[in-house]
C-alpha cells in the first residue's frame, strides 16, 4: 500500500514538473503580452519534433538539444509578436478587443505551424530510447529519462523565475505586467518588452517538446492536448501569476496520477472537470488577482 502511495506521488510529481515548464511559458505570454496563445502546444510539438530529429539523425544528445530548440523558438516567438501581434495591438480599440483578436490569429498560426510540421515529419508518430533505465525510489520504478526530464524542468523554472525577480530585464518584465502605461513612462520599450515575453515563453514551450520527447513518443498532432493541460494550469494557479503556474502544475500532475491509477481514461477528463469548477467557483485561481 506504501509503495502504491508512494508511485502515485512521485509520478504526479515528475509529471507536474513538465506540466510547470509548460504553464508558465503560456502564463508569461497572455500575464505580459496578453495573449492567450492557442498554439502555445505547437512550439512543444516542434521542439519534440525536432529533437527526435537531432536525436536520431545527427546522434545529438537530446539535452544537448536544449541549445538549439531554445533558441530557435525564442526567434520564431520573438519574431511573430513583432510582425503579427503589435500590429494587431496598434489596430485594436482597446485591450479587450486585442485578446479576442489575438486569440483568434493564434487559431490560424495552430493551424500553419501543424500543417508545415506534417509536410516535414510526417503523421506517425515518433519515439526513441534514451536513458530508459529503471530507478528504483523506495519500491517504485520510474525510468532515469522520466526523473531527468523532471530534474530539468524544475532548473529552468527556478532559473526563469530568478530571472524575472533578480534582473533588469525581468523587472522591466514585471512592470509591463503591472503597468504597462506607467512602465512606458518610465523608459520600458514595451514592445520590445512585449516580444521578449513572447519568444521567450516559445522558448519555455519549445524546452518543454524537448523534454517530452524523451520519455513519450511524439507526432504533429500532440500539441492541442499540452496546450489545453496549459490552460488549465493557468488558470488553477491563477491568470498571469507565474508562480501560480509552477504550483499549478504540480498539482494538476498529482490530480492526473491518481486518476490514472484509478481510471486511466478518465485523466484528461478530471482535468476538464477542475478546469470548469475552477471558472464557476474561482476564477482567479490559486495566486491570481
Amino acid at each position: 500500500m506504501i509503495v502504491t502511495i508512494l508511485d502515485i506521488l512521485i509520478a504526479g510529481l515528475l509529471l507536474g514538473g513538465l506540466y510547470a515548464l509548460i504553464a508558465m511559458g503560456l502564463s508569461l505570454q497572455y500575464g505580459v503580452a496578453r495573449v492567450l496563445n492557442i498554439a502555445h502546444g505547437e512550439y512543444i510539438m516542434l521542439g519534440a519534433l525536432t529533437t527526435w530529429t537531432l536525436y536520431t539523425v545527427f546522434d545529438i544528445n537530446p539535452l544537448l538539444a536544449l541549445v538549439v530548440c531554445g533558441p530557435a523558438a525564442f526567434i520564431l516567438g520573438y519574431v511573430i509578436h513583432r510582425t503579427l501581434y503589435k500590429r494587431l495591438l496598434a489596430i485594436s480599440a482597446s485591450p479587450a478587443i486585442f485578446e479576442g483578436n489575438s486569440m483568434l490569429a493564434s487559431f490560424g498560426l495552430l493551424f500553419i505551424i501543424r500543417n508545415l510540421a506534417l509536410i516535414s515529419w510526417g503523421s506517425d508518430t515518433k519515439g526513441y530510447s534514451y536513458l530508459a533505465i529503471p530507478v528504483d525510489l523506495g519500491g517504485a520504478l520510474f525510468g532515469a529519462n522520466r526523473l531527468v526530464t523532471a530534474g530539468f524542468a524544475v532548473l529552468i523554472g527556478i532559473a526563469f523565475y530568478i530571472f524575472l525577480t533578480k534582473t533588469r530585464l525581468g523587472k522591466a518584465i514585471r512592470a509591463a505586467a503591472q503597468d504597462p502605461s506607467t512602465a512606458s513612462l518610465l523608459g520600458v520599450n514595451i514592445n520590445l518588452v512585449l516580444a521578449i515575453c513572447f519568444g521567450l515563453g516559445a522558448a519555455m514551450a519549445a524546452c518543454a517538446g524537448m523534454l517530452i520527447s524523451m520519455s513519450y513518443p511524439v507526432q504533429p498532432f500532440i500539441g492541442m492536448e499540452y496546450t489545453v493541460i496549459a490552460i488549465i494550469v493557468v488558470v488553477l494557479g491563477g491568470m498571469g501569476s507565474i508562480p501560480g503556474s509552477f504550483i499549478g502544475g504540480f498539482i494538476l500532475g498529482l490530480i492526473g496520477s491518481i486518476t490514472t491509477f484509478i481510471e486511466p481514461g478518465l485523466a484528461l477528463v478530471s482535468y476538464y472537470v477542475i478546469f470548469v469548477l475552477l471558472l464557476l467557483l474561482k476564477p482567479t485561481g490559486l495566486m491570481g488577482k
